[in-house]
């Protein structure tokens, strides 16, 4: 396995995020013959999506790589991107080059809005030790007495500025987000936010899975015009989520995502200060990691991951 993005006969690489890699139709890319040929808004601007099987922690990518990570974001994505109809996102088509066939998908170029949306409906992470020092999340107030894992009485809405690669994302007030997007705008990223982590904390309740808060981000769809859910949706990466059965606050929670890797990293076995470059993962470690997503997937979505 590799870190650096593949080549895709017709397509061109532009970006490199943390986990994902861009591509836009080669030049002179003739469409002619597949299942975009008729599709107006191709021709106004599309990119490849290709999800890879990098990780990242701590603003870092890590030299170690997750096998089949990028197949599990993608068609998790995708399956979510199916229950949250009534909200557009940018994906037209998963008709992709056999060499990243499951990991990719073609879709909108969007004018991405520089936030990145967070609801939260249980107290942790970042959003916790922020609590612990001033009693409010990015703004919102909190009531006294709530603990790790504490289940909020409503979902807030707790965004974050986008950071380059390598620096962290920095949490900012909805005010603050406003005054880079508008109010109104503000407010509908809010709303649609929230709508989307409502809907999904209450299929993942079903299924035994506590969807302790999510991160999503939208953009503007040039060819429309209107806000759409962009990147990826509701996966390992970008969500928490917790074993229902095993729920208790208080204490770290049982958990089918990344925060296994953080939890290494952090340990006295990786030897690791944040200070300087990230260690490999051990094999265990890895294979752990992989173990969860797995079972995140198929216990959302009730059907078997194959590679």
């Amino acid at each position: 396995m590799s870190h650096e993005p593949v080549e895709i006969p017709g397509w061109q690489h532009i970006y490199s995020g943390k986990v994902r890699d861009l591509y836009v139709p080669a030049q002179g890319w003739d469409v002619s013959g597949s299942s975009l040929a008729d599709n107006a808004e191709v021709r106004a601007g599309s990119v490849m999506v290709v999800a890879s099987d990098r990780i990242s922690a701590f603003d870092h990518v890590l030299p170690s790589l997750i096998p089949d990570k990028g197949k599990i974001l993608t068609q998790l994505s995708l399956w979510w991107f199916d229950q949250l109809r009534g909200i557009p996102n940018h994906v037209l088509s998963t008709d992709v080059p056999e060499v990243v066939a499951g990991r990719a998908m073609i879709c909108k170029s969007l004018s991405m809005f520089p936030v990145e949306c967070i609801a939260r409906g249980y107290l942790t992470g970042s959003g916790l030790a922020e609590y612990r020092r001033s009693g409010s999340v990015c703004g919102v107030e909190l009531p006294d007495g709530l603990v790790d894992g504490s289940r909020l009485e409503a979902p807030i809405f707790t965004p974050t500025g986008k950071a380059e690669v390598g620096e962290h994302d920095e949490a900012i007030t909805f005010q603050e987000m406003s005054e880079a997007v508008g109010r109104s705008m503000g407010e509908r990223l809010r709303e649609l936010t929230l709508q989307i982590y409502s809907t999904a904390e209450a299929v993942a309740r079903e299924r035994g899975i506590i969807l302790a808060d999510t991160k999503v981000e939208f953009g503007l769809d040039s060819y429309r015009g209107e806000v759409t859910l962009g990147d990826e949706v509701l996966t390992p990466d970008s969500s928490r989520f917790w074993d229902g059965r095993a729920w208790e606050p208080g204490r770290a929670q049982a958990s089918f995502d990344k925060q296994y890797v953080r939890d290494w990293l952090t340990s006295d076995a990786s030897g690791w200060d944040r200070a300087g470059a990230p260690p490999e993962l051990p094999g265990d470690v890895v294979e752990r990691t992989r173990e969860r997503y797995v079972e995140a997937y198929e216990r959302l979505t009730g059907t078997e991951f194959t590679a």
